[in-house]
């Protein structure tokens, strides 16, 4: 397939395909259908995976700006998948909320051991307490960094009111 004609791909979707192949084939009657299968996988991983490092290679050697690559959901889910990407999570973290600057988000931490993203949103940024902002931030995030697991958005913090100084009332004049 030409890269012309090649259909958009969704990691995620992709991942769960597999997953329900491998399971209908561990529910067959052939009890060496299911460990084939997940040899072809992992054959198929590394072969992808030594590609890609080859190719994280040659780009780096020739001083082409990885930018453009690393910021591609599909190519970053790839290097991630094979952990090959060279930047950290916290920078690709930084780089799925990049990509969704209406929602005006800012990383409140983050819960190592649940996985646990919590979010902000900036001051004027909305309350980003609607679903749609995390299922956003979730889709984003399930390519740049699929360590997290759960997100929750909190509505920036209220910002003092604006206190307005004006001239002082001039008094009646003295009579």
């Amino acid at each position: 397939m030409s890269a012309a004609t090649a259909r958009p791909v969704n990691a995620e979707e992709t991942g769960r395909r597999v997953e329900e192949v491998l399971d209908r084939l561990a529910s067959s009657t052939d009890p060496a259908a299911a460990p084939a299968a997940e040899e072809l996988v992992r054959s198929l991983m590394d072969f992808y995976g030594a590609g890609l490092a080859r190719v994280l290679r040659l780009l780096s050697a020739s001083g082409e700006p990885l930018g453009t690559l690393l910021g591609d959901r599909l190519v970053a889910s790839l290097l991630v998948l094979h952990d090959l990407h060279p930047e950290d999570r916290d920078t690709r973290i930084a780089r799925a909320l990049d990509d969704l600057p209406e929602h005006a988000l800012e990383v409140a931490g983050f819960d190592e051991d649940g996985g646990v993203l919590r979010l902000r949103s900036r001051a004027g940024g909305g309350c980003g307490c609607g679903s749609d902002v995390r299922s956003a931030v979730e889709e984003a995030l399930a390519c740049f960094a699929p360590e997290v697991k759960s997100v929750e958005v909190q509505a920036a913090p209220a910002e003092p009111a604006l206190l307005q100084i004006g001239a002082r009332p001039t008094a009646a004049k003295a009579r």
